[in-house]
């Protein structure tokens, strides 16, 4: 696998069909503002069996595409990376992450978001990534602030959850402000 998808904690990989238990694990413990109108009932292992299945046979990469965190360590399965509502004309594209309750405050949430902007800043020429958090996911909002996205707006009551209407906060990074921070890739 390319280094450009491995940092010092976590690799980014393509679905497999036994990752049906993790991403399980995400739908029953997972805050995800782009689902949060599709709360439903129980879903059984065979329906999460061919959900994983079906996207371990997608090509790689397009236009909207997911990708799992992988512990180094012990290729555990830590979450997944997405992307989507990908804009070429315009140069910018959304992106979202969750995190396995087991490996959350380690990093990998960080590092995958870096590692994903990199690819998609470097070597798709996108020119800016726009997130959607809720307003009370302080943990988000604090990852993503941490990594140079500034607050660009709110969507006020905007998402129905848990019983109630909650704000929506809109963040972005351009890639000229990602790469202020940060070393552009080389061809060495």
């Amino acid at each position: 696998m390319s280094e450009m998808w491995t940092g010092e904690k976590v690799r980014l990989r393509g679905v497999e069909p036994e990752d049906w238990a993790g991403f399980k694990d995400l739908a029953q413990h997972t805050i995800d503002a782009r689902n949060a109108d599709l709360v439903e009932p129980p879903r059984s292992d065979a329906s999460f069996r061919s959900w994983t299945a079906e996207r371990a046979v997608r090509p790689p990469g397009g236009a909207a595409f997911r990708l799992v965190i992988e512990v180094l360590a012990d290729r555990a399965f830590a979450g997944a990376v997405t992307v989507g509502e990908t804009d070429s004309r315009a140069g910018r594209f959304r992106t979202g992450i969750e995190i396995a309750r087991d490996h959350r405050r380690r990093g990998y949430a960080a590092e995958a978001t870096e590692l994903l902007l990199t690819y998609m800043f470097a070597e798709q020429r996108h020119n800016k990534c726009e997130v959607e958090v809720y307003a009370f996911n302080d943990a988000s909002l604090g990852l993503y602030r941490k990594l140079g996205f500034v607050e660009e707006g709110r969507l006020r009551q905007h998402e129905f959850f848990a019983g109630g209407h909650h704000d929506v906060v809109l963040l972005g990074i351009t890639a000229a402000e990602y790469w202020a921070t940060r070393r552009q890739p080389s061809v060495r």
